[in-house]
């Protein structure tokens, strides 16, 4: 092919401020990544921190079984039944000591994913006892799970401080005690009020209280950054962290509040139909077919 000269000169000029644009929006879109990045770790942290309390109660009762263990042998005079009974006991809670430091750990170092097929059922069964703790001694914490939930794209490492910072809020909406309610359901696009077109059947997981609730004023507003109604205790990231996890997943929030009747929030996340589902690795599934292959001809 014959080269073509271009019709006319270069501005040099003009190159460089392109290539100094393209640079400094690529910088600000690697600096934006990090801050959400970073704020996230921080809502994972700072659910742990809410959860304090509840852990070191348990821990305090693990503590307690273990040492009565050990007093008792110390008193048995030898009786071998009383030893291996203590000794069974003792046992059973540094295996639940282990068990609960190895959850802990998995909460707090979970790294982000890719969204993958989840039943959010199945996160809410596993999130229960750390849901649990950030509701506290004074809060009923009630799970009602459909039984015909379908699966969503959704990052696990960001699923469980959203709905586990939602329990927190509604725990502080009740300062005299209440009850909290996450149920989950299938709804249809009707229902969801959804923009995207291509998706019709919905996935929705409900977090409400009993608690003081909103004027309206303020429920307009819960969705600002750094807006927060609990003064120098609060940060105002939480509920944005939220809602920009789910409109991540391609889902939405949609929250509803009352004073004196309390508040829910809805999280919307488009379910798994065959337009959704996430494009098979068809060189990785054709690599472990060969080896197959091969070990059957060997």
């Amino acid at each position: 092919m014959p080269f073509t000269p271009l019709s006319g000169p270069i501005d040099c000029d003009v190159a460089e401020d392109d290539a100094h644009r393209l640079c400094a929006a690529d910088a600000a879109t690697i600096v934006e990544t990090s801050r959400q990045r970073s704020a996230r770790a921080v809502q994972r942290i700072s659910a742990l921190g809410e959860m304090t309390g509840g852990i070191a109660h348990d821990f305090r009762n693990i503590l307690a079984v273990i040492e009565s263990s050990l007093n008792l042998i110390e008193r048995s005079d030898g009786d071998r039944a009383v030893i291996n009974s203590c000794l069974s006991a003792a046992h059973e809670g540094v295996a639940r000591g282990l068990r609960l430091t190895s959850r802990l750990l998995g909460f707090a170092k979970h790294r982000e994913q890719e969204p993958r097929p989840t039943n959010v059922n199945d996160l809410l069964k596993g999130l229960e006892m750390f849901l649990k703790y950030g509701a506290g001694p004074d809060i009923r914490l009630k799970l009602d799970l459909a039984l015909d939930v379908p699966d969503c794209l959704i990052d696990p490492s960001q699923f469980n401080p959203a709905i586990l910072n939602l329990v927190v809020n509604a725990r502080d909406a009740m300062p005299d005690g209440g009850t909290i309610r996450i149920s989950t359901a299938a709804i249809d696009d009707g229902d969801a009020a959804h923009p995207d077109p291509d998706c019709h059947r919905f996935v929705r997981v409900r977090v409400e209280d009993t608690g003081l609730g909103m004027p309206e004023d303020v429920t307009s507003r819960i969705f600002d950054p750094y807006f927060t109604t609990k003064g120098d205790l609060g940060t105002g990231l939480g509920v944005p962290q939220v809602s920009a996890f789910v409109k991540r997943m391609g889902g939405q929030v949609r929250v509803t509040s009352a004073v004196g009747r309390g508040t829910v929030f809805d999280l919307i996340f488009p379910a798994l139909g065959p337009s959704r589902l996430p494009e098979p690795d068809l060189p990785r599934q054709v690599e472990q077919l060969g080896k197959k292959g091969a070990l059957a001809r060997q």
